[in-house]
């Protein structure tokens, strides 16, 4: 029954040139996916956006990566916060001390998950010393408080700080396509993929699914003695587009999941949700973020389904930003729970996880 819904999917769905731009995209197929290896990674606002649903579900979200962003809860609502505390520093760095009284606060009201299941989470972090949007110290910030959520933190939490990168998502040019358009490594700018020799998808990728047998991700070559192809090789997979509107009216029409041709039957394959920084959208960048970043590839080597939702621009967020200091509830919530549970766009992007993995209503991984 899978393979036939999964089938229909794929003759409506796919990305690109075969769907019509005044077709309205289908539905996001039911999969049916792993439930217990979930993992969620962004770049810039996506970073911040997957910090907040990492902890929010901790359950649901077993790994993190996160790309150029900061700590969890630092905007507090404020987009002035926003800009003077958590993209710069003119107005300091954030209280910690407040943050965590954020944390507490919303778990005292079941807003977020339980320290417990949040202390069991495997992340993985990167920040360039050269970022000038998102400065490093505010990376360092977020790997202060997992140092402190996780159990054991020398072994669940890995931190890069590369030398002389700018902001962005990073990747090694040498293997991906001719055709992959990036940006200079220190310098950045659109698309945001930025040429600085680390494969970022696959060093995320070995870190977090390195205690369930992933190898073979951390370097191009893969596990001595063992042939991988590189990113540049063709994806036996397909890119498909599907409606989010079922899930939040005020996302982008699109969304794109990436299903490898082994996941397209009944083998119980994982789930990584990724998520685009402001600009990066496919309306900013076309699809270079859904086809560039390196994630595919692995995808198609390691059994991993790839959701890539899409923010979308508007008068309160004209970057096409994910909601990080609470945009979409600012005009009618004096304190924007947007970090939270309650949070509108996090919720639908929750729902869009859980029909993956088959509990479309189901609250069995509330925490």
């Amino acid at each position: 029954m899978r393979a036939a819904r999964f089938t229909a999917a794929l003759a409506l769905g796919l990305a690109g040139p075969a769907l019509a731009s005044d077709d309205a995209p289908p539905p996001l197929p039911d999969l049916t996916l792993d439930p217990s290896a979930t993992s969620v990674m962004g770049v810039s606002s996506g970073g911040y956006m997957a910090t907040q649903l990492a902890v929010a579900y901790p359950v649901l979200f077993q790994r993190l990566a996160v790309f150029a962003a900061g700590p969890w809860g630092c905007a507090q609502g404020e987009l002035s916060r926003a800009l003077g505390q958590c993209m710069s520093t003119l107005r300091g760095l954030p209280e910690r001390d407040a943050l965590q009284a954020r944390l507490s606060d919303y778990r005292s009201q079941g807003l977020v998950g339980e320290a417990e299941a949040l202390a069991d989470q495997r992340v993985y972090l990167w920040h360039g010393s050269a970022d000038t949007t998102v400065e490093p110290d505010l990376g360092e910030m977020l790997a202060e408080q997992y140092r402190d959520w996780l159990s054991a933190p020398e072994t669940q939490l890995k931190v890069v700080h590369q030398d002389d990168a700018g902001h962005g998502w990073p990747v090694d040019g040498r293997v991906l396509p001719d055709s992959a358009e990036l940006a200079d490594c220190r310098e950045g700018g659109a698309p945001y993929l930025l040429d600085c020799g680390l494969d970022g998808a696959g060093e995320a990728l070995g870190w977090l699914y390195a205690e369930t047998g992933m190898e073979g991700v951390e370097s191009e070559a893969g596990e001595e003695g063992k042939e991988v192809a590189s990113p540049a090789a063709p994806s036996a997979g397909q890119l498909l587009a599907f409606d989010q509107t079922a899930f939040d009216d005020d996302l982008a029409e699109q969304g794109y999941l990436y299903v490898p041709q082994a996941c397209e039957t009944e083998k119980a394959c994982r789930l990584v949700v990724a998520l685009h920084g402001c600009r990066m959208n496919a309306a900013e960048v076309g699809e270079a973020f859904v086809r560039d970043t390196g994630l595919n590839h692995w995808a198609r080597h390691h059994d991993l389904v790839v959701l890539y939702p899409q923010a979308t621009a508007s008068l309160a967020n004209p970057l096409g930003c994910w909601d990080w200091w609470g945009y979409a509830e600012s005009l009618w919530q004096p304190q924007p729970q947007h970090d939270s549970r309650a949070g509108k766009q996090l919720t639908g992007l929750v729902k869009m996880v859980r029909q993956l993995l088959g509990n479309p209503d189901s609250a069995a991984h509330n925490d």
